[in-house]
């Protein structure tokens, strides 16, 4: 078996080759050399979250799973090839798919989604003369002091710009109203056993 499905928490994995990662949870963006051991905290959303012993915690997007081998074999299928080939689409973001986009970004430390946790307070899509679409989001977190915030917010901002139609994404973090957790989905309560 091949693909995220194949990774559990604790799995040792090693980079097969240099990979783009984000730092977790100052959200900034580095390179992990190929040969760096790493064992599997979290896999939702898409992403993998790792602990790497030189660099703490990072998350490795869904489209560079390639770069992990497990057992020596590699997690996922290289997208290089199909993503050179996709041409962007023009015309404009479906909002739809802008919230189906965001409910695949996780707090890599609670197992609900931003938009299920109430965080995501607004999405506008602007037009751009390119005929695609300018996306602003404003979302918050569960504590003022949560040190995951550039993480979070970079996870949604590159989910953002992989929806079709999307060529601009910005993500911002605010406090006002200030989130409580009358704001989570009944699905999100489901998930975090709150009902």
């Amino acid at each position: 078996m091949t693909g995220i499905e194949s990774l559990h928490v604790s799995d040792e994995v090693q980079f097969g080759r240099d990979c783009e990662a984000t730092q977790i949870p100052s959200g900034v963006r580095i390179v992990v050399p190929q040969g760096t051991t790493a064992y599997v905290g979290q896999t939702l959303g898409g992403n993998v979250t790792l602990q790497v012993s030189t660099l703490g915690l990072v998350q490795v997007a869904g489209r560079n799973l390639d770069a992990l081998l497990k057992g020596g074999v590699p997690v996922a299928e290289s997208t290089a090839a199909s993503s050179a080939a996709e041409e962007k689409p023009t015309g404009p973001a479906d909002e739809k798919a802008l919230w189906e986009a965001m409910k695949q970004c996780y707090d890599p430390e609670i197992p609900c989604n931003v938009v299920d946790l109430g965080l995501i307070y607004d999405v506008k899509a602007t037009p751009l003369p390119s005929t695609r679409s300018r996306v602003d989001v404003k979302m918050s977190l569960t504590a003022m002091g949560c040190g995951m915030g550039p993480a979070i917010a970079a996870q949604v901002r590159d989910r953002l710009l992989d929806v079709p139609g999307v060529e601009e994404a910005d993500v911002q973090i605010v406090w006002d109203p200030p989130w409580n957790q009358s704001m989570i989905t009944d699905d999100g309560k489901k998930r975090l056993g709150l009902w």
